[in-house]
């Protein structure tokens, strides 16, 4: 059985915000690690049912960089749940929801730079 190792590295600012996140994994043909403004990973206790989360961004982060990260984020956990389960329909309701989310956040992008927010 082949293995491989995923490596997360975060730096932390004097106020423990991270300032930098890197990752890199084993089996990856990327000689150097990745950098990222933010992390999302989950895991599924199975003897608990529950998710297991770590969330984080740096400060860099900007909040349209944010909105593009979770509207991507939504269409690829559609995409996981449709290679999962085959539900159409569900899988159907979070692409939606996605396209919903990313329209209204630039619907209020455009209303802030309207009246100068």
């Amino acid at each position: 059985m082949q293995e491989s190792t995923i490596t997360i590295d975060v730096q932390l600012d004097p106020d423990k915000v991270p300032s930098q996140i890197s990752w890199n994994a084993s089996a990856s043909t990327a000689e150097e690690a990745q950098k990222a403004k933010a992390m999302m990973l989950a895991f599924w206790d199975g003897a608990e049912k529950t998710a297991l989360r770590i969330d984080l961004w740096t400060k860099e982060m900007m909040v349209d960089e944010m909105a593009d990260f979770f509207y991507q984020t939504f269409l690829t956990m559609a995409d996981t749940y449709q290679r999962a389960t085959r539900n159409e329909e569900q899988v159907t309701d979070i692409r939606n929801f996605a396209r919903d989310f990313y329209k209204k956040f630039q619907e209020q992008q455009l209303k802030e730079v309207g009246t100068g927010k």
